[in-house]
């Protein structure tokens, strides 16, 4: 027990020694450039009233959902919203999980095995890269957005019992967009199986927010997308969007899945009435790509650092984690919650300062901004 305890402490003081450290934080008070709630969801009065209705009509009266979906925790409103996440997301299926993280381990994991070829954008999401290490396939990375590299290195592999393709829509770090037309042009070609995780884009682009692989028009070209809820549509969990025959491997074998308690009513009903939300109001998504114009002028307009992002994910880059923490206290300190991004989260030297638009926002809070950031030395 001791020597366990003596590693965890050495643990814990390499860790602040070499400016790693990392610790919760309360962000009450402070102006959100930070959450990933970008169309302000999860503070709706409106959704919140509805949510509370609904439990009240409920014909279920447990608090919990008392088990996983394969022993007792399944019921028709799980089953309901998961054909409203379906019909959304222009699939055959949806499946539930309790999480972004959990749907990206489990979705990879099961699907991937030793033998087949992962090919992934070099940006892709920890949850990404923990799916792929346990699935035992051979990884091969190639770098972000390079499609040309990725075309190449599918011509050097393609003697694989099975290929797939992954990245994400929007990158959650860098907050640009990627090539989702031409990834399917090359998984088809190349008989991949693509997968991309629309957790960033989710509520904010496509049809009823349905997501960049609808703007696209990639829908049907990929194996499978996932969705996550707990960035714009402001409540918790995530869906895997593919074939019903996918759903029904993912329920047999899904470790993450059939060994995990089911959600609970409260957390579907969130998820049903925010998307029933989205597709009858526009108004947030509005406001937001108002800002994310208006950030954008002042962006190119402003010489004194550069700021890189489509929005409404953008960053600047401060490298050396005590730099990029020095600069997030002084926003802090005027009132602002700005979030570091330090190794190893990020590179060593891509270190920076990652700043998110809100429906929320206002314009002179991104004047504000822009004034603080010319200040700061």
């Amino acid at each position: 027990m001791k020597s366990i305890e003596n590693r965890i402490h050495d643990a814990l003081r390499i860790r602040q020694e070499r400016a790693l450290y990392r610790q919760l934080t309360l962000t009450e008070g402070l102006i959100d450039f930070s959450s990933n709630d970008y169309l302000g969801l999860s503070r709706s009065a409106y959704l919140r009233q509805e949510v509370e209705n609904a439990l009240k009509c409920h014909p279920y009266d447990r608090m919990g959902a008392t088990g996983s979906r394969l022993l007792n925790g399944n019921t028709a409103l799980h089953e309901a919203v998961e054909q409203l996440l379906a019909s959304t997301h222009h699939a055959e299926a949806a499946l539930f999980f309790n999480s972004g993280f959990e749907a990206n381990v489990g979705l990879i994991s099961t699907v991937a095995r030793p033998g087949d070829v992962i090919f992934y954008d070099a940006l892709v999401h920890a949850s990404i890269h923990q799916g792929m290490k346990l699935s035992g396939a051979e990884l091969v990375p190639f770098a972000h957005n390079d499609m040309a590299q990725l075309e190449s290195l599918l011509q050097s592999h393609s003697n694989r019992s099975a290929t797939f393709i992954i990245t994400e829509s929007v990158f959650s770090m860098d907050g640009d967009q990627s090539n989702l037309a031409k990834l399917a042009e090359l998984a088809e070609q190349y008989e991949a199986a693509l997968i991309v995780d629309e957790a960033h884009s989710t509520g904010l682009f496509g049809i009823h927010g349905s997501g960049l692989c609808n703007v696209a028009g990639v829908e049907e070209k990929c194996f499978a997308r996932v969705y996550t809820f707990g960035k714009a549509v402001g409540c918790h969990g995530a869906a895997v969007l593919g074939s019903q025959q996918l759903r029904s491997y993912l329920i047999n074998f899904c470790r993450n899945f059939i060994y995990t308690t089911a959600p609970d009513t409260a957390q579907i009903l969130a998820v049903k009435h925010s998307y029933l939300y989205l597709q009858n109001n526009l108004n947030q998504r509005y406001r937001l790509f108002y800002l994310i114009n208006y950030f954008n002028k002042r962006k190119t307009a402003f010489t004194a650092r550069q700021i890189f992002g489509d929005g409404p994910i953008f960053g600047i880059q401060v490298p050396g984690n005590e730099a990029c923490r020095a600069m997030a206290a002084y926003f802090r300190q005027h009132g602002y919650d700005i979030r570091p991004i330090v190794s190893p989260t990020v590179p060593v030297g891509t270190e920076r300062l990652r700043l998110v638009l809100h429906s929320y926002n206002t314009i002179a809070e991104i004047d504000s901004f822009f004034t603080l950031l010319n200040d700061y030395k």
